[in-house]
């Protein structure tokens, strides 16, 4: 996420997120099993003129997304009004790596939450469904 923030900028980038249960990781920590951990990200669409329009991913069924990332490659680590809002919202801002000043998560409200980055990989899927 934080390259497609880097390659976008000085654009903002949005995009949705998904979980998976973190018994379904592959080689993550021992985590209770149904924990949701943030491990899948939508590739944005830059040429769907409906949601530049009306902020509506149409693309991505809504029930596929617990979270969102924004970039803010001018702005503060803070949730906005501008910014698409989802249960957990992920914001970034320059330079485009993982700290406490330029990376956090946050509720709809704007409150900061508490995050943990796990070394683990969502199962491989296929296009095919096997």
């Amino acid at each position: 996420m934080l390259d497609l923030a880097s390659d976008a900028d000085p654009d903002d980038v949005t995009t949705g997120l998904s979980v998976t249960p973190a018994e379904e990781l592959e080689g993550g920590p021992s985590l209770p099993p149904e924990t949701p951990v943030f491990s899948d990200f939508f590739l944005p669409d830059p040429g769907n003129s409906v949601n530049a329009v009306f902020g509506v991913d149409l693309s991505t069924p809504a029930r596929q997304i617990q979270g969102r990332f924004v970039s803010h490659p001018v702005g503060e680590l803070e949730v906005t009004k501008r910014d698409d809002l989802a249960q957990v919202v992920f914001v970034a801002t320059p330079p485009w790596e993982v700290s406490e000043d330029t990376f956090g998560a946050f509720d709809r409200t704007g409150e900061r939450l508490p995050l943990e980055i796990v070394d683990a990989r969502p199962p491989e899927e296929t296009l095919s469904g096997d």
